[in-house]
């Protein structure tokens, strides 16, 4: 199962140039080969900001209700055939407004594309996470989200989020959105503790929120570490994406291994397959290979994914 997975990080190369073909998109690049490089993060990438560009080229086709349904579907299908029986997709519904569409449409059109791949592809149960956006020109927009969230939340929308640059917009700029979700009693989990320190885990934590997306920054603060174990949070860790945003400079020094062993209920995730060339059965190897882990040990944290899910009936 996935909990930390965004759409917009895990399209189809050959898609995102089929639908810039049928939009008459003009792509910054010229050939399929150039797109797959162009979606994936370099080797020598060094921070969120220059990891985060890898979602440009995938935006500028994802601005039609279709491609919204069809990307849906496609990425509902890709895990479906990789083996996985539950997933949580999110996307930002605001970045897809650029040809006019409204968030609601680009719900909708999402909707239509996890029902779709649930109908084709009945062994998987698959929510949608909808993201607001760090910035400081944007609440308008994220309040709108949050109301999104509000009138879907159901068999498919599932929760909201934050998502974006966190070392240039401090999660603490972000109340007025998350007192209103707390205001609906809406579920919600919250990126923190991946490019800034322990203190925007505290801040995401005074939201509310009983998950974090990345949290790996808490191995940094043993008082935090025990806070999150007594209160049972649950971190969504994408190992792989961690070392492209440089959390670490080397996958043997990642923190999950440090923050499983104190009873922290991690889980794993892939965050972004096309931006970061992953898949969950990767990153479980990488945890056996690199970082040590047993099957056991794996299925503990497989555990808290499924106990952590925001979809259970």
């Amino acid at each position: 199962m996935e909990l930390h997975l965004h759409l917009d990080g895990s399209l189809r190369p050959e898609t995102v140039w089929e639908l810039a073909k049928e939009q008459g998109v003009e792509l910054p690049v010229g050939t399929l080969e150039e797109v797959r490089q162009q979606m994936k993060v370099p080797e020598d990438c060094q921070t969120l900001e220059e990891y985060l560009k890898r979602f440009d080229l995938p935006l500028l086709v994802l601005q039609e209700e279709n491609a919204l349904e069809r990307v849906t579907f496609e990425l509902t299908e890709d895990l479906a055939k990789a083996g996985l029986d539950y997933a949580e997709i999110r996307f930002a519904p605001q970045l897809s407004l650029q040809k006019g569409l409204t968030q609601d449409q680009v719900v909708q059109a999402a909707i239509r594309g996890a029902e779709r791949g649930m109908k084709a592809y009945p062994g998987i149960r698959v929510g949608l996470i909808l993201c607001c956006m760090r910035g400081d020109q944007n609440e308008a927009l994220n309040l709108e989200t949050v109301e999104m969230v509000k009138k879907y939340l159901g068999r498919v929308v599932c929760a909201v989020d934050i998502a974006g640059a966190e070392g240039l917009f401090d999660t603490r700029l972000f109340k007025p959105v998350f007192d209103k979700v707390n205001e609906y009693g809406l579920p919600m989990t919250i990126h923190a503790g991946e490019a800034a320190g322990p203190d925007s885990i505290r801040t995401a934590l005074s939201y509310g929120t009983r998950r974090i997306g990345h949290g790996v920054a808490a191995a940094q603060d043993e008082a935090l570490i025990k806070e999150l174990v007594r209160d049972g949070i649950t971190l969504e860790v994408c190992v792989t994406s961690n070392f492209h945003t440089k959390v670490m400079n080397r996958l043997e020094d990642h923190p999950i291994r440090k923050l499983f062993d104190a009873g922290v209920r991690v889980t794993i995730n892939s965050d972004n397959m096309t931006a970061s060339d992953t898949n969950l059965a990767k990153e479980i190897q990488v945890l056996k290979d690199v970082l040590g882990f047993t099957e056991e040990e794996i299925e503990t944290m497989e555990q808290y994914g499924w106990e952590a899910r925001f979809l259970k009936d």
